[in-house]
């Protein structure tokens, strides 16, 4: 994809940590610029109010609870707006990996919603 003017590459993991169970697994989105080793990693854990994938949603699923805002972290769309996101906060290195975590963009191009009604 390409972001003002420079060319970005992505993919998509989810990874499980066998001694943890579910609350160890995590879904990874890693961005790079073409030709650069330099490195975003957004990171999706589950915790209080927040879901990935793990059998019961699509992979690529990261979900808030509250109001059941969802993203599918394989869509080019929504990987476009986290990269977007996550420039306009600088998180993108210069060099080396970054590591970050990825549920506060998630709120950035998602914001909370109205609770459902009765």
């Amino acid at each position: 994809m390409v972001a003002d003017g420079t060319v970005y590459g992505w993919c998509f993991a989810h990874r499980h940590d066998r001694a943890r169970g579910y609350p160890g697994c995590s879904s990874t989105v890693t961005l790079w610029r073409h030709g650069s080793r330099a490195r975003l990693r957004l990171v999706f854990r589950p915790g209080r109010e927040r879901v990935v994938a793990d059998g019961y949603f699509d992979e690529g699923a990261a979900v808030r609870l509250p109001d059941r805002a969802y993203l599918n972290l394989h869509e080019p769309g929504t990987v476009r707006a986290l990269l977007d996101e996550g420039l306009a906060r600088g998180l993108f290195p210069a060099t080396g990996t970054v590591e970050v975590d990825g549920w506060p963009l998630f709120d950035a191009v998602m914001p909370l919603g109205p609770p459902d009604g009765p």
